[in-house]
């Protein structure tokens, strides 16, 4: 009874391992015959695990979704991961989790051997939060994005913007983006027609849902490094959107370690949007990138980089201002 008990647990460890399995292969991996596969499977059935069988050539098992949630047997990595990411949540940036994380947690450290009890503990003891933990955001409203993400719905919220304001959003949302400690959505704005990236933490509660859209191409194959470099000119005062006569490549070479974000346009063309505490920085490192260029905004730039133009030149003639 004990041998059939291991190999029940045995099994059902492997079909949440993998998202099917053939009937001839789960034989094999447990060292049984395909009648003790059976027999196995009607008694995880019994317990309350919902096992789908197919039969015929290519048939096997595929462990699906009940009504309720059945134990679930974790590897000794696996366990280890949770209890950490359950410590995380309990003192983490999502609000309402942090009651269900602490519960979780106990049930898991109270069956958690000695063994990974101690090396959950040490992780624990050596590691040291870095500064405040940063804004938080509402768990429900942060499962409705992502639910909205992965079911193509478009959404619906208010946004409180950089200075305050708020505004209402119509987006198409597609990823959402954790990064250090803030969530972010990358979406695209319909009313604004173009691709924005929002603070999660800045989204007014209650978004709604809408109907399905068709998914459009991503603005990039990367969608961290989008996203990272987009909200990296959010910090600065002056944010600035530069065409640039050269290809996006050669740009992007030129920028780097930069916060910009560049945009392939037709005819040896790029779109930069980067940033800076003050207009100095941005003028030189525009100019440093030694391919002409146009300024769309901020207008504080365009008339620096004027006032620049008349200093230097006078500079080049040799007479003084």
């Amino acid at each position: 009874m004990v041998q059939t008990s291991a190999r029940l647990l045995k099994v059902l460890s492997l079909l949440q391992s993998r998202r099917f399995w053939a009937g001839g292969a789960l034989a094999s991996e447990l060292g049984v015959t395909e009648r003790s596969v059976r027999r196995d499977v009607e008694r995880l059935r019994t317990l309350g695990y919902p096992v789908h069988a197919t039969a015929g050539v290519g048939g096997g098992y595929q462990l699906g979704a009940g009504k309720e949630l059945p134990p679930l047997p974790l590897e000794d990595d696996e366990a280890v991961a949770v209890a950490v990411g359950l410590r995380a949540a309990a003192a983490g940036p999502v609000t309402g989790l942090e009651d269900a994380a602490v519960r979780a947690l106990g049930k898991l450290e109270q069956v958690l051997p000695k063994r990974l009890r101690r090396r959950v503990n040490a992780l624990q003891a050596v590691s040291v939060r870095l500064g405040d933990a940063g804004p938080t955001v509402d768990a429900e409203a942060l499962a409705v994005i992502a639910n909205a993400c992965r079911d193509g719905e478009s959404l619906r919220f208010d946004y409180a913007g950089r200075e305050g304001a708020v505004s209402a959003r119509c987006v198409e949302p597609y990823r959402l983006v954790h990064t250090r400690s803030r969530w972010y959505l990358l979406a695209y704005d319909l009313e604004r027609e173009g691709w924005r990236t929002f603070r999660v933490d800045r989204i007014g509660p209650g978004p709604r849902t809408g109907r399905a859209f068709k998914p459009r191409p991503l603005p990039s194959e990367d969608v961290a490094a989008y996203v990272s470099q987009a909200v990296s000119t959010e910090v600065y005062r002056f944010r600035a959107r530069v065409t640039v006569h050269a290809s996006a490549r050669t740009v992007s070479e030129r920028l780097s370690g930069v916060a910009a974000r560049v945009e392939e346009r037709e005819g040896e063309r790029c779109l930069v949007h980067t940033g800076a505490d003050s207009l100095e920085a941005l003028a030189f490192h525009l100019g440093f990138m030694g391919f002409d260029f146009e300024v769309h905004e901020p207008p504080e730039l365009i008339e620096h980089l004027r006032r620049m133009s008349e200093r230097l030149a006078r500079a080049a003639r040799g007479t003084p201002g």
